[in-house]
């Protein structure tokens, strides 16, 4: 709508602008084309602090709102991730706190956490989950609010993002989730062999020969150790817990394994290769491969 047609300092006018801005920036990855709009939304929403109903886009901005969100707006056509920016994210219905220097959660992981509290749902009597590389936790934390009679684990090699799990679990008062610094499961209490229900992963699985061309939002803003493992195939995570997950996982529990649509049949090979059974591939409500699976061989006799 041109610009003398319209109001500019309706919420609803800035929210246009903006995301006209942001669609231009070459260094976010436009992935879907309401992209832009999601994002002007979302930094709207934290400058006003109310949702943005109708009535609220019909509305005037304040000068100092204006120029907040101006300058919000600066950092995400400079790549900055809406998250960072705002400092938190939501995730299945809770909100995170998030902090620079910490991988900020993707809402494609929401699905891998609804497949793990699928399969805890299913068992009875005590459930125990861990979730690999969990970052700040968010898979963590929303299987145990969702599945409060579970023990859940979240482990990580960074000790920030440990901090912050064990904060956002505080604040949320979600009390079955511990957090713990460790290299892959190296740190878990030795109790939990054999007894694991669910493992879960979403691992850096970006190939280390493609880090250059992963877009500056991704490139620049998050910790390089949660982008890639340093592998040539961006699988040796997954290489790794697939080994040693026979020794932790109960007969029948799963691993959970999220990556990319295009590492979909290498991820499978690699968890047949390690003697899981019953893998599969699962898609998401868009039809895309997210998450791949298998089985720990259950007991004969």
């Amino acid at each position: 709508m041109p610009a003398s047609t319209r109001d500019s300092d309706t919420v609803a006018a800035l929210l246009l602008d903006a995301a006209d801005a942001i669609r231009g920036s070459r260094f976010i990855d436009h992935w879907m084309p309401s992209m832009a709009r999601y994002d002007a939304e979302e930094l709207m929403a934290a400058v006003l602090g109310t949702e943005l109903t109708t009535r609220a886009r019909r509305g005037r901005a304040t000068q100092a709102q204006r120029r907040r969100f101006a300058t919000m707006v600066a950092r995400r056509i400079g790549g900055e991730p809406v998250a960072q920016i705002i400092g938190s994210i939501r995730f299945r219905g809770l909100e995170l706190r998030l902090r620079r220097g910490v991988f900020g959660p993707r809402s494609s992981s929401e699905f891998l956490a609804e497949e793990a509290i699928a399969a805890l749902r299913r068992r009875r009597g005590r459930r125990l989950a861990v979730d690999v590389a969990t970052g700040l936790g968010p898979v963590a934390l929303a299987v145990a609010h969702e599945v409060p009679g579970a023990e859940v684990w979240g482990v990580d090699i960074s000790a920030p993002a440990v901090r912050l799990g064990r904060d956002n679990a505080r604040r949320l008062h979600i009390n079955n989730v511990h957090f713990r610094v460790s290299d892959m499961v190296d740190a878990l209490p030795s109790r939990m062999r054999g007894a694991v229900d669910v493992f879960t992963i979403h691992p850096p699985y970006v190939a280390k020969g493609d880090l250059g061309i992963l877009p500056r939002e991704i490139r620049d803003f998050e910790p390089l150790h949660s982008l890639t493992d340093g592998s040539d195939d961006g699988l040796g995570l997954v290489r790794r817990l697939a080994a040693e997950s026979s020794e932790w996982l109960r007969p029948g529990g799963v691993l959970l394994v999220e990556v990319g649509t295009y590492l979909s049949r290498s991820a499978q090979a690699v968890l047949r290769r390690a003697g899981l059974g019953d893998v599969a591939w699962k898609k998401d409500s868009l039809g895309v491969t997210r998450v791949v699976s298998g089985r720990q061989p259950r007991l004969r006799g």
